[in-house]
């Protein structure tokens, strides 16, 4: 990543190259919607480094996990750090998905995830196994008997990672699967969102879904509404409501 590059990946995320790593987790989860708006819009996701990085900086777009945590993952490396890919299964409908369902950063003993929708808004500490507190909840890591380590939100189940380092290219026939299998959970509907300083606000179909707390309000939007609603509270800007036919 060039100077230019990374200097307008900061900017786009509020931040400075002076930002700790939890400083930089908390202003890309704040900033960068998670979407799958390119699902839903006939767009294809290639999972090529530099072209998740201008999806986000040039484009000012979101993304899904192997977009949003490999840019992510970019940008880091171009800050100094040492970044590991990692690979996990998500939790779904009681049962765990496949390998590759799912990227997640390591950094250090630190478990960065920017890429998960609703989830931690700091860093996790992976080494720790006691009861971690964050702004979004209670995490806790706890090992597996195959060595891998589930992470637990509020007590749930989220996902089942295993610590051996990936590289981008081995996720992108799980990527591929995700958008093109029937079944796969990001073609149920278009959906986009981001945290608030009291809850979140998202996008679910034609549904503006905002909570404060536990208030949830809920408004059905036409299609005019609906493309406001994008640039007006993630700065999306679309030429067509992202529906597949």
């Amino acid at each position: 990543m060039d100077d230019r590059t990374l200097d307008a990946y900061l900017a786009r995320i509020g931040a400075t190259r002076a930002d700790t790593l939890v400083e930089l987790h908390e202003r890309h989860v704040a900033a960068v919607p998670f979407e799958n708006l390119d699902i839903h819009l006939g767009e294809e996701i290639v999972l090529d480094e530099d072209l998740l990085v201008d999806k986000i900086v040039n484009r000012g777009r979101g993304g899904f996990c192997y977009e949003l945590n490999g840019a992510f993952a970019a940008l880091l490396r171009a800050l100094g750090h040492d970044v590991q890919l990692l690979s996990a299964k998500v939790f779904n409908d009681g049962a765990y998905g496949p390998p590759f369902d799912h990227l997640a950063l390591r950094v250090g003993d630190a478990l960065v995830d920017v890429g998960f929708g609703r989830f931690s808004l700091r860093p996790l500490d992976l080494v720790s196994r006691a009861e971690q507190h964050d702004p979004a909840g209670v995490f806790r890591v706890v090992d597996t008997p195959d060595k891998d380590v589930d992470v637990l939100f509020d007590g749930e189940p989220q996902y089942r990672l295993e610590l051996r380092p990936r590289t981008l290219d081995e996720f992108r026939a799980t990527c591929w699967y995700q958008q093109t299998w029937p079944r796969s959970p990001f073609r149920r509907g278009a959906t986009c969102s981001l945290p608030t300083p009291t809850g979140r606000i998202t996008i679910a179909g034609n549904r503006l879904i905002t909570t404060n707390g536990d208030e949830k309000v809920v408004e059905e939007l036409d299609d005019d509404a609906l493309l406001d609603a994008y640039a007006k509270h993630f700065g999306v800007v679309l030429d067509r409501v992202p529906r597949l036919s």
